[in-house]
């Protein structure tokens, strides 16, 4: 017995333009600009999960571009022009995606971010204050502004010191709104979308590409794929899946933290959801472990978490945990965003480096592009 109906496998598998795989923020994006292209175009997307697989639903829903530190750390390792370029690409895509989206389904609140330093690491805090006029000065070029400042620490915070950087030009979002408004969006155009089908095999004979799911196949005539920490699952590319881990709290009374905050090179981030504390990242703690796409909860670092919880963002309270989760971001040492053609008709946009919401409506849209050349 077939799989499918003669009516759903016409509706849906047959006479495909372009096939994207992979539903989230980049695979939706490219999607939505290829109706817009061409608006007689069978697009289709196809997601194993029933939701996104990877983070576009499950990250924390900071619109950031990267925390002194971070940027920093990326400069030791990357000339100037090409951490510059990079700046660029997410604070464009940030733009993007508020104008794709809107605002108000965005959920979007713009209470700037800060990056507080641990007081063990003297070191660090130091050498971010020294070179922040030197960081100001190249980051001019992009926002004709200095776009970091020094204040004081009025959130309650501990164990951190008393100067944190802060930038008024980070934003919060709510990642299930975004996601659930590109999809309206894309259906709108008329992209078809089905979820809960997993891609096993890709057959390129050049003029056509076969998709083997796992008890039927269907073809097209373009592909892009979209699945960021999962793209070595279907290709051979150089990106490596890392496990980014989240805790919610219940409500808290009197909450005076407002906005987003990082620690350590960007490894650790909080922010307020309402009246809520999110928290996530402290991989570094354990990262031959987190170098995985299996979607799971580790618990040498959720103790770590919740340590930095009671301990710094939540001094002398009692948080309680209402949720924790995990999502798969697509990463490579600091290599920038992989978009690219691998063949005259399959294109890839991967390896977003834990900044899927800043820099993912411009890959999909450059990925995109790829697909009509």
């Amino acid at each position: 017995m077939e799989k499918f109906s003669y009516w759903e496998y016409k509706q849906w598998f047959r006479g495909i333009d372009v096939c994207i795989i992979g539903s989230g923020i980049v695979g939706l994006s490219a999607a939505i600009a290829l109706k817009r292209q061409n608006p007689a175009s069978h697009i289709l997307v196809v997601e194993k999960g029933i939701l996104p697989e990877g983070a576009s639903t499950k990250n924390a829903g900071f619109a950031c571009f990267g925390s002194p530190s971070e940027i920093l750390e990326n400069l030791k390792n990357q000339p100037q022009e090409v951490v510059l370029a990079l700046i660029e690409k997410r604070w464009r895509g940030l733009q993007l995606l508020k104008e794709e989206v809107g605002e108000p389904n965005l959920e979007y609140v713009e209470q700037g971010g800060f990056e507080c330093f641990f007081q063990n690491n003297q070191t660090l805090y130091q050498y971010c204050l020294d070179e922040l006029p030197r960081l100001n000065k190249m980051l001019n070029q992009i926002f004709n502004r200095d776009v970091f400042q020094i204040v004081s620490n009025n959130s309650g915070l501990r164990q951190v010191f008393p100067n944190l950087l802060f930038t008024p030009l980070e934003g919060q979002l709510n990642p299930a709104s975004m996601m659930f408004s590109l999809r309206k969006k894309a259906t709108e155009f008329g992209v078809r979308i089905v979820t809960g089908l997993e891609i096993i095999d890709i057959k390129n004979n050049g003029s056509r590409i076969e998709l083997q799911a796992t008890d039927f196949s269907f073809e097209t005539k373009r592909l892009g794929i979209a699945t960021n920490g999962f793209a070595n699952q279907l290709l051979h590319l150089p990106v490596k899946p890392a496990r980014a881990q989240v805790l919610i709290t219940e409500p808290v009374t009197n909450l005076r933290i407002k906005g987003n905050f990082h620690i350590d090179r960007g490894y650790y981030y909080f922010r307020n959801v309402g009246d809520r504390i999110l928290l996530g990242g402290a991989r570094n703690h354990d990262f031959e472990s987190e170098e995985t796409n299996v979607i799971a909860l580790n618990q040498k670092i959720q103790t770590q978490l919740d340590h930095v919880l009671q301990t710094v963002i939540l001094p002398e309270r009692t948080a309680k945990v209402a949720h924790r989760w995990a999502g798969i971001m697509g990463v490579n040492d600091g290599e920038p965003p992989m978009v690219k053609k691998t063949s005259p008709n399959i294109a890839v946009g991967v390896r977003l480096g834990g900044m899927g919401v800043a820099i993912g409506s411009l890959i999909g849209k450059e990925l995109a592009e790829l697909l009509m050349d």
